[in-house]
């Protein structure tokens, strides 16, 4: 039977020094065994020079570090997103009952925004929702919308998120 090998992910710093790592600085990575399994050391060029005379790694190999990518920026702003439905609900304009939705269910896939109850009505139904941070009471209209309207509806939202109307 192979054994689990949980091996962490690569360092930001030396093992050794606890000096961080340069973008671009190459480095040497070791695996070791004892007991427990393996385990994992990152090494800068410099602490491999003076690891040579230390125990034997199971494995090793050179890398060149290179710094994550910047995280990439929302597509859609959080708070613009919420600043529109906060607008349209005030404004509440028949017209605008499936962008408000539409609002309204991007901000709980965000998580900004939480579903705490829905009220059937005569042609649809309500849903209650509650922000997350302050508390908030947001009610719905849920224009169930058909697939073949999505596309509309989000050109519609992204018209209003840019500052103009449909």
């Amino acid at each position: 039977m192979q054994p689990d090998w949980d091996i962490q992910r690569r360092g930001d710093k030396c093992s050794v020094t606890n000096r961080p790592f340069e973008d671009g600085e190459y480095f040497r990575t070791l695996l070791f065994r004892d007991k427990r399994g393996l385990y994992r050391k990152d090494l800068s060029e410099e602490a491999w020079k003076e690891q040579a005379d230390q125990a034997q790694p199971f494995s090793y190999w050179r890398s060149k570090f290179e710094l994550p990518p910047p995280p990439a920026p929302e597509a859609l702003p959080k708070q613009g997103v919420e600043s529109l439905l906060r607008q349209l609900m005030l404004e509440d304009r028949p017209e605008h009952i499936n962008a408000r939705y539409i609002l309204g269910v991007m901000l709980e896939r965000k998580k900004v925004l939480k579903q705490v109850d829905e009220k059937p009505t005569d042609d649809g139904r309500l849903l209650v929702y509650e922000h997350v941070k302050t508390g908030e009471a947001f009610v719905i209209f849920d224009p169930m919308l058909r697939l073949d309207q999505i596309e509309t509806v989000q050109a519609e939202v992204f018209a209003l998120l840019s500052g103009g109307e449909n």
